[in-house]
């Protein structure tokens, strides 16, 4: 399956009250760039990014959300919802995010991906688009965007494809994660089955559930 980007997106530094950092500082206000631009390992070059206590890092190095979601948002809320406003470096457009396999991966312009965990909604985002209510609203949503860990280094840019080039068998999606983590506990007997979930989270399901680490 092949989509596209619609949008490549940096974060700008954003100071508010409402901003995650102890220095009152957030990236999560990121803004459309028109040129291609490098995305390493450590993430997208020039992104800021303020929190990287709970952003940031090998698995969670590119956020991506589907332009169809904001879509979705852009009706709820009543107003136009631009590329990055989710705090996502990949607004993708013909790619279901949320469908997609953990494991997943993803030839995006030169360089390829793997889907790893979904976004879990805080008081930044909240706070950065002023609805009070956000968190609540975007679990029960359950439409949480993707991030990616970075196999390979390259470059992307607006309007490059996005081609799923491999998806694991076990079938456990973004979506499923984040919904047994939050909502429907039930699910997290699923996720125990999914090597490429972050150890972090498979720690958490272990816990949770009262099972040994082989």
């Amino acid at each position: 399956m092949t989509g596209r980007l619609t949008a490549v997106n940096i974060g700008v530094v954003t100071e508010a009250e409402w901003a995650g950092d102890a220095s009152g500082r957030s990236g999560i206000d990121k803004r459309p760039v028109d040129r291609p631009v490098s995305i390493r390992f450590a993430g997208v070059t020039g992104d800021f990014i303020g929190e990287r206590a709970h952003h940031g890092g090998p698995d969670q190095a590119v956020y991506a959300y589907a332009e169809e979601d904001a879509g979705w948002w852009a009706i709820e809320l009543g107003r136009a919802i631009r590329p990055g406003a989710f705090g996502e470096n990949l607004t993708t457009y013909a790619v279901d995010v949320t469908g997609a396999v953990v494991g997943e991966r993803w030839a995006v312009g030169s360089a390829l991906l793997e889907v790893t965990k979904p976004r879990t909604p805080c008081t930044t985002f909240a706070g950065f688009w002023g609805v009070p209510d956000l968190i609540r609203r975007f679990t029960v949503r359950a439409a949480p965007g993707a991030y990616l860990r970075v196999l390979r280094e390259g470059e992307a840019g607006a309007g490059d494809p996005v081609e799923v080039v491999d998806r694991p068998a076990h079938g456990v999606t973004i979506g499923e994660v984040f919904r047994a983590t939050t909502l429907e506990p039930e699910l997290l007997p699923r996720l125990l089955d999914v090597p490429e979930l972050p150890e972090p989270i498979r720690d958490k399901v272990r816990r949770r559930l009262g099972v040994a680490r082989s």
